[in-house]
């Protein structure tokens, strides 16, 4: 099956008003022309140095979405051109996006990854520092940064109860912090290639869906 035919498929199942970010991370620029040419437009990359090289060739239209780790000294590889950062997990990082945003005369959107996982390799704010940190509204103030909603991964299990109690968690979370932000606070990124028909049903407005677009990964 094509790219075209796998996108078209995954599209086919998502409701209206659910974006979908194709993680076209570790797969060449040639891939990521495929799914362009069938409508895709968002893209999500994990590594600040492949991003600015597939964007440096694909088309100015793109959305460039990071979806991985961010390091703070990398930010400023992405911040000319990237469109949404989902995986902000600290305080130094905001600061650092707002001052690079800053630079560049630009707004950049974030969502705030907060770990809800067992597994406690996964990143994200503990939800308790990240409630401490909003309350002091230096956030809010940042004139570059736009906050958009959350983000999380669910526990990697085959128990559906477990993934289940994740997105539950993520999306009470979520209801939480909505009252703090203005009306662009309107994003719950969860869900992905093997989860996002139950994340779809905690309210996802955005998946994140990779394998199931591209095949396997090319380390």
């Amino acid at each position: 099956m094509s790219i075209k035919e796998r996108l078209h498929n995954i599209l086919a199942t998502l409701p209206e008003g659910v974006s979908l970010v194709a993680v076209s991370k570790f797969h060449p620029a040639e891939r990521l022309q495929e799914a362009y040419d069938a409508g895709q437009r968002i893209f999500g990359e994990s590594r600040p140095q492949e991003m600015a090289a597939k964007q440096a060739v694909l088309p100015d239209d793109i959305v460039w979405t990071m979806i991985g780790h961010l390091q703070t000294n990398k930010v400023k590889m992405i911040a000319p051109f990237v469109s949404m950062i989902s995986s902000v997990d600290s305080e130094r990082l905001t600061a650092e996006i707002e001052r690079q945003a800053a630079k560049c005369n630009r707004t950049i959107d974030i969502l705030l990854e907060v770990h809800v996982a067992d597994e406690q390799t996964k990143s994200g704010w503990d939800y308790e520092e990240l409630r401490q940190y909003l309350a002091t509204g230096s956030l809010q103030r940042m004139e570059h940064i736009r906050v958009r909603g959350v983000m999380t991964i669910a526990t990697n299990t085959d128990d559906e109860r477990i993934i289940r109690r994740d997105f539950e968690r993520i999306r009470s979370i979520y209801n939480e912090l909505k009252p703090l932000f203005d009306e662009s606070f309107d994003t719950l990124s969860i869900g992905m290639s093997d989860d996002y028909p139950i994340a779809l049903e905690y309210g996802s407005t955005m998946v994140r869906i990779g394998t199931a677009i591209f095949g396997a990964r090319e380390y």
